[in-house]
């Protein structure tokens, strides 16, 4: 949808970003030193490119995940993807999952489109009001995004109902979350406004 826009609007949000800062990761009231979930795709590699097909450039689909050192005492996990670098004021949610078994370990590629009657992933709403996976579509000529896959482990508590947004899940994080880890892949769209020379580079 984004990759329309002006090679020149990109420019001028280039300072704009929402920030690490930001992040559910580092929002949730999780103490340093506390436990750490570690998580993975093969799709890519911790701060690696995302490759497209998991874009709005591609399928679209949702990558594959996986995650160990989920606490014993933990009874179910959320996911939450967020955009680092939206011009927003804070990052642009592009998926939410919610009620994940504790022993679960791993996500499906495409297991957060959420096609309809297959129940097996409880979705939430990303920031386009929308449940499901949002493929990254950073806007042309604004730079690398960050794109932050989080996991947390949460005590037993009661289950999420309908569709729940961000604010939901931080609520539950804030009180129940006893650890927390995060994998960041990267998107760029090229900036059509630079010229390129033969074999791809920019040119100057």
């Amino acid at each position: 949808m984004l990759e329309n826009l002006p090679d020149a609007l990109g420019h001028a949000l280039r300072g704009r970003r929402a920030g690490l800062d930001k992040l559910a990761f580092n929002m949730s009231g999780l103490r340093a030193g506390m436990a750490a979930i570690e998580v993975s795709s093969i799709a890519f590699a911790d701060h690696a490119p995302i490759p497209a097909r998991y874009t709005a450039d591609g399928e679209g689909l949702s990558p594959p995940l996986g995650w160990r050192g989920v606490p014993a005492a933990a009874a179910s996990l959320v996911l939450i993807v967020e955009d680092a670098d939206a011009p927003t004021p804070r990052p642009l949610v592009h998926a939410i999952a919610v009620d994940i078994l504790a022993a679960e370990d791993a996500l499906a590629e495409g297991a957060l489109n959420g096609s309809p009657g297959e129940g097996q992933v409880h979705v939430g709403r990303n920031s386009y009001l929308m449940s499901g996976w949002l493929p990254p579509d950073p806007p042309p000529g604004h730079g690398a995004h960050r794109y932050a896959f989080q996991v947390f482990a949460l005590l037993p508590g009661e289950v999420f109902s309908g569709k729940p947004g961000r604010e939901a899940v931080m609520a539950a994080v804030r009180d129940r979350a006893l650890a927390s880890g995060c994998l960041i892949g990267t998107y760029e769209r090229p900036d059509a406004s630079i010229p390129l020379v033969q074999g791809g580079a920019p040119a100057g």
